[in-house]
């Protein structure tokens, strides 16, 4: 598979290149950055020095005329790019029989309508959208291998929804009743672009954006069922961790609810269904996603904490995930040998 990488400046962009120079099923052909970045002209490991030798690569920017010459050229791209810039895009590539990996959230809601609301644009390529497919890896394989736009899932909500989906799937929730999914992440999920409000001198642990984040509809979505999302920041440079609490019906009891995870996660090699509550030093550095569940059948409640790095199974090793599929190679193909090889 030839592929480009655009957005290739970032943190999640990072990360995406030097998964991608390991996998031997997969050419990285072109890096792009934005028409006016000051990356323009560098390499790749000019940018992140902690990639020389790795991935050299010089940092094209992207336009039109670039776009003219050198799709036919690939077989994929990957848009680790502003959520704007991929919804204009994508159509483009898909158009030319190039498949779409895309990282950011142009493609993620459904309901056009929504981005407005979440995202701040109005979502043009309504046709594109219709036909992207999420890409949740370790439940939608047949949709993945499918589609030729894949939306990878959001860091917050691919936590959430792996907490989430063994029981929504199976209907042992009770109905219309409040499922709330706390969120703690890193500073390195805002992006690398310096801000007063992600300076480590600054940040403490605090919520932001209650209620109206945009990943509640994401999670709402494609668990099928409404939920209250209530992110925070944390002071440390990766990770995730998500706490989903939620009622189950009548009679559904702790086998049940172990035998989904059993049932959903069992064969999947980058979930770790673990014995005790997961932490985010488990996890950092790695494409895997750590489970943990407690069961009170008294109170019918389910309380599910699911860490993993925001980057990684949050962004580029999912992606990564989503092009295995499309390969037919198995989801975590390249991956686990490599779960050190981006440590810092």
């Amino acid at each position: 598979m030839k592929v480009a990488v655009i957005g290739a400046s970032g943190y999640v962009g990072a990360e995406l290149i030097n998964l991608l120079s390991a996998h031997d099923k997969i050419s990285i052909e072109y890096l792009l950055v934005s028409e006016n970045s000051s990356s323009a002209d560098m390499t790749f490991s000019q940018l992140h020095p902690r990639y020389l030798g790795v991935c050299d690569l010089p940092l094209v920017c992207f336009s039109q005329g670039w776009f003219d010459d050198t799709v036919q050229k690939l077989d994929a791209v990957f848009f680790a790019t502003p959520h704007e810039f991929s919804a204009d895009w994508a159509q483009a590539f898909v158009e030319k029989g190039v498949k779409v990996f895309d990282l950011s959230g142009g493609f993620r809601l459904k309901n056009s309508e929504d981005y407005p609301i979440f995202y701040g644009f109005e979502h043009k390529n309504l046709s594109a959208l219709a036909q992207a497919t999420y890409g949740l890896a370790e439940w939608q394989q047949d949709d993945i291998a499918n589609t030729q736009l894949v939306a990878v899932p959001g860091c917050y909500p691919t936590a959430s929804l792996l907490s989430l989906k063994p029981i929504t799937v199976n209907n042992y929730h009770l109905e219309n009743s409040l499922i709330v999914v706390n969120g703690i992440s890193g500073v390195s999920g805002a992006g690398r672009k310096a801000l007063l409000a992600t300076s480590f001198y600054e940040v403490s642990l605090t919520p932001y954006n209650i209620l109206q984040h945009r990943h509640q509809p994401e999670i709402s979505q494609e668990a099928n069922a409404a939920v209250i999302f209530n992110p925070h920041l944390a002071p440390y440079k990766r990770g995730l961790l998500a706490t989903v609490t939620l009622q189950i019906k009548a009679g559904i009891t702790t086998k049940h609810i172990n035998e989904a995870f059993l049932n959903a996660y069992q064969d999947k090699p980058l979930v770790r269904l673990t014995g005790a509550w997961p932490k985010i030093d488990n996890v950092a550095n790695t494409p895997f996603a750590d489970l943990h569940w407690q069961v009170d059948e008294e109170k019918q409640v389910v309380v599910v904490s699911c860490a993993i790095d925001n980057l990684l199974k949050g962004a580029a090793s999912q992606a990564v995930q989503c092009a295995n599929i499309s390969l037919g190679l198995a989801s975590e193909y390249s991956l686990l040998h490599n779960v050190t090889l981006g440590k810092s």
